[in-house]
C-alpha cells in the first residue's frame, strides 16, 4: 500500500468514526441493536478497512461492544450504568472546576464569557445538533485550563457516555429551564472565583441534568 492510500485510508477512518460517533450520541441507532457491516458501509460510503478501523476505536472508547465472530453491538441503556457515569462526572468535573478556577486567567474568562453568550443566544429554533455542539463547548471552556490532559480526556469520554442517555430521554421542560439558568450561575461563580460554590452547582448541575437522563431507562 502506498503512503497516500495510507493517508486516504486514515482519513476516511477518521471521517467515519466521528460521524458514527454523534451518530450513537443522538439515537440513530437502538440501544442493543447489532449492526450490519454492509448496510454502514452504504450509508456512509467507506470501504471495508476504514469502517472496521472506525468501528474498532469506537469499541475501544466504549460506545459499542465487539463481539466475537459476530460484528458490533450497541450497547444498552441500564440505570446502573448511568448511575455510575453521573457520580464519575461529578467527581472529576468537581475537582477540574476547582483547579480551572485557580489556574485561569483573563483570557480563560473572556472565553468562558463567549461560550455562555453563544450558548444562551441559541433559542428554540437552533438545531438540535448545533446547540449540542455549544453546550459541548460551554462546558470544556469552563474547565478547561485545569492542567491535566487526562483530567479533561476521561471528562470528555464520560460526557459522551452520558449524552447517550441524555438525547434520546423524553424532553423535561421544567428541568430544562433550570440547567439552562444554572450555566450563566457557574459563570458567575467562577469569574468571582467562588471555586467552593461551582463545585457544589456542578455537581448539582449533573445530578439534575441525570434526572433527565433516568428517563431513557
Amino acid at each position: 500500500m502506498t503512503q497516500n492510500a495510507k493517508q486516504a485510508g486514515a482519513t476516511a477512518s477518521s471521517r467515519v468514526f466521528e460521524v458514527l460517533r454523534q451518530d450513537l450520541l443522538s439515537g440513530r441507532f437502538g440501544a442493543g441493536e447489532r449492526l450490519s457491516i454492509s448496510s454502514l458501509k452504504e450509508t456512509y460510503q467507506v470501504g471495508l478497512s476504514p469502517l472496521r478501523e472506525a468501528l474498532n476505536r469506537l469499541a475501544a472508547y466504549g460506545l459499542l461492544r465487539q463481539e466475537n465472530q459476530r460484528g458490533f453491538r450497541v450497547l444498552e441503556l441500564t440505570r446502573s450504568e448511568l448511575d455510575d457515569i453521573a457520580e464519575m462526572r461529578r467527581q472529576m468535573e468537581g475537582m477540574a472546576i476547582e483547579r480551572a478556577i485557580a489556574h485561569g486567567d483573563e483570557e480563560w474568562e473572556s472565553q468562558l464569557l463567549a461560550a455562555n453568550h453563544r450558548l444562551t443566544r441559541a433559542g428554540a429554533s437552533t438545531p438540535l445538533r448545533e446547540w449540542e455542539q455549544l453546550h459541548t463547548r460551554f462546558h470544556n471552556a469552563l474547565v478547561a485550563p485545569c492542567g491535566s490532559v487526562w483530567l479533561l480526556r476521561f471528562i470528555s469520554q464520560l460526557h459522551d457516555q452520558f449524552d447517550r442517555y441524555r438525547r434520546v430521554a423524553p424532553s423535561a421542560p421544567e428541568l430544562r429551564q433550570r440547567l439552562d439558568a444554572q450555566h450563566g450561575e457557574l459563570v458567575a461563580l467562577a469569574l468571582a472565583r467562588d471555586a467552593k460554590g461551582a463545585r457544589a452547582l456542578i455537581e448539582e448541575h449533573i445530578t439534575l441534568s441525570s434526572q433527565v437522563a433516568q428517563r431513557s431507562c
